[in-house]
């Protein structure tokens, strides 16, 4: 697949998950705008002084303003693809109005709002693009959301906002999708689950690729999905 030269946003790039993707981007040719909120991310990201890569610090991707700063500094805008978030296991007997609203903030507002001044940005180009959200498996399989009911609601409405708004912009050439990860094979969830059968995790490396293929300009027709992918889990 073929990014020479176009620009790419990456929410959550300094993730596990974001850094495969930015990590694919840049091989693939793309310039990627990479925001962080902590200082200490932007020194651990392996990609920090590529010539392709430019980290933009943010204070809130929750927070309308901040969004639409990181936005405004990048132009033309082919692709935005969202994978911040967050994750909390609480049952719903403990589960506060703060902690439900937490979830909501981390993953659906952020994917909003991103969505949003993508939609704006890609438009000024009128060459159309692409976007891609992360969703996550318990917002397909809701039952499998027991436990973390505030995840899997906020994940629910995340999967739901990417369909509608595929929908709304097919008509200006943005094709918006979505992934549904199971739980990905990270060092940290390996650590917190050591006795799970990590072969069968799907591999971040495996994931990117499937968000870079949405994202690109190969995906001619692919719209309105949320794309399992689980591995073998």
């Amino acid at each position: 697949m073929d990014y020479s030269d176009r620009h790419v946003v990456v929410t959550g790039g300094t993730g596990a998950l974001g850094t495969a993707v930015a990590d694919a981007l840049v091989k693939a040719g793309a310039v990627c705008h990479v925001p962080y909120v902590e200082a200490a991310e932007a020194e651990r990201f392996p990609l920090r002084g590529h010539a392709q890569v430019k980290l933009v610090p943010v204070s809130d991707l929750s927070d309308e303003a901040s969004v639409t700063r990181v936005f405004a500094g990048v132009s033309p805008l082919w692709a935005s693809i969202h994978i911040a978030g967050g994750f909390a296991m609480k049952p719903v007997a403990e589960t506060t109005r703060s902690d439900l609203m937490q979830q909501v903030d981390m993953n659906f507002i952020t994917a909003f709002l991103c969505c949003r001044a993508a939609v704006n940005a890609i438009a000024r180009t009128g060459a159309g693009g692409r976007i891609v959200n992360i969703a996550a498996r318990p917002a397909l399989e809701w039952r499998s959301g027991a436990g973390m009911a505030a995840y899997t609601a906020s994940k629910a409405a995340v999967a739901a906002l990417t369909v509608a708004l595929a929908e709304e912009v097919a008509k200006d050439g943005i094709l918006v999708n979505a992934v549904a990860p199971s739980i990905l094979d990270t060092p940290a969830n390996r650590a917190a689950m050591p006795k799970a059968d990590h072969a069968a995790w799907p591999k971040v490396e495996e994931v990117a690729a499937t968000i870079l293929f949405l994202a690109s300009p190969d995906n001619k027709v692919t719209r309105g999905a949320i794309v399992p992918v689980y591995g073998r889990s």
